[in-house]
């Protein structure tokens, strides 16, 4: 298993605005999709967060754009789940990654803040690759809220 961060932030360390839009990134131009297909098409698994899921569902108008993967999305509330999405919450989180840990799936680990610091204070993200937008908010979201956590980083 590995536990890929595939992930865009602003200038100043944002990764979507106070009131969690993400629209600053659909605002920027530019060539390509800074290896977004290539990566996309090598995941297997997606994860995120409650709050990124209603966000995209809302932006989306119910077109889930990963309808192609199995989504987990993180969540203290009891919704049932569809053939393709499944709502778990940490306990469960932690035994779907026992449960993963000796195969070779891909998984991507969309977001939001919260669920970023998670993998992140529990050591389960094994590649990190951040595209930097020309943006700057002065204030959101951050993309690292682990102020404490200290971790040498390989750049390949």
């Amino acid at each position: 298993m590995t536990v890929k961060l595939f992930i865009a932030s602003t200038l100043d360390g944002y990764i979507a605005t106070k009131e969690e839009s993400l629209q600053w990134l659909f605002d920027v131009e530019g060539e390509g999709d800074n290896g977004y297909g290539a990566f996309y098409s090598g995941i297997d698994t997606i994860i995120m967060g409650k709050k990124t899921y209603d966000w995209l569902e809302k932006e989306q108008a119910g077109q889930w754009p990963y309808s192609d993967k199995t989504s987990y999305i993180l969540t203290h509330q009891k919704i049932s789940s569809t053939d393709n999405i499944v709502f778990i919450d940490k306990e469960k989180l932690t035994e779907l990654s026992v449960n993963f840990a000796d195969t070779d799936k891909n998984i991507w680990v969309v977001g939001g803040g919260e669920v970023i610091k998670f993998f992140l204070e529990n050591h389960w993200v094994h590649e990190l690759q951040v595209t930097i937008a020309p943006v700057l908010l002065g204030e959101g979201i951050p993309l690292f809220s682990v102020r404490k956590l200290q971790r040498q980083a390989s750049t390949d």
